[in-house]
This record gives structure tokens, C-alpha cells and sequence, in this order.
């Protein structure tokens, strides 16, 4: 049974930074290309950032220059470093190897003064 958790979020000020995780079971996540990908309310879920088998990262217009994906194959976990965060990045955050419909429950991410 492939489980996906997504962690880390949380209610943080503008300009404040969060580390996202997302530990995988049930899957290898070596062998595939892994997505981060968001929800904000009353919007579709979007594409944030992926890194691909090799390690080579690719991201998201509005997030290019303060996130950071990056993962650990030996801990089986994903993760997302935000930085400079601004309240257009509240959202539901959702990680997702790229080629499957796996999806965890997501972590909330709060950007607010």
C-alpha cells in the first residue's frame, strides 16, 4: 500500500521560510521523478516544483528563486524548502511521484501577519 505524508506546515509570517517533508511507504521514491505540487482555496491544484530521478530540479515560475525541492533516496523522503514566503503561497501542499496518481493528505501552509 503506497502512503504518502506530508509535514512541516504550518502558520508562518511573511518573508518567514518552512522545510515541507513528505515520507514515503509502500514506494520507492529512487525510482521515480517526484512532484510538489499546491492547492489554494477556490483554486485547482497546481504544479509547484519536481525533481527528477537524477536529481535535477525544475520549478514553478512564481516560486523560482525562494523553494528549493530536494530529496533523500535512502530515507525514502521527499522535501521542499520555502523561503521568503508571501501570502499568495497559503495553500494545501500535496507531494506526488510525477507518472502516478498517488496523493497524500497534504500539509496546510498558512502565510499570514
Amino acid at each position: 500500500q503506497v502512503r504518502l505524508v506530508e509535514s512541516g506546515g504550518g502558520l508562518v509570517q511573511p518573508g518567514g521560510s518552512l522545510r515541507l517533508s513528505c515520507a514515503a511507504s509502500g514506494i520507492i521514491i529512487a525510482i521515480y521523478d517526484m512532484g510538489w505540487y499546491r492547492q489554494a482555496p477556490g483554486k485547482q491544484r497546481e504544479w509547484v516544483a519536481s525533481i527528477s530521478r537524477g536529481g535535477s530540479a525544475n520549478y514553478a515560475d512564481f516560486v523560482k528563486g525562494r523553494f528549493a525541492i530536494s530529496r533523500d533516496n535512502v530515507k525514502n523522503t521527499l522535501y521542499l524548502q520555502m523561503n521568503s514566503l508571501t501570502p499568495e503561497d497559503t495553500a494545501v501542499y500535496y507531494c506526488k511521484p510525477v507518472a502516478t496518481d498517488y496523493w497524500g493528505q497534504g500539509t496546510q501552509v498558512t502565510v499570514s501577519s
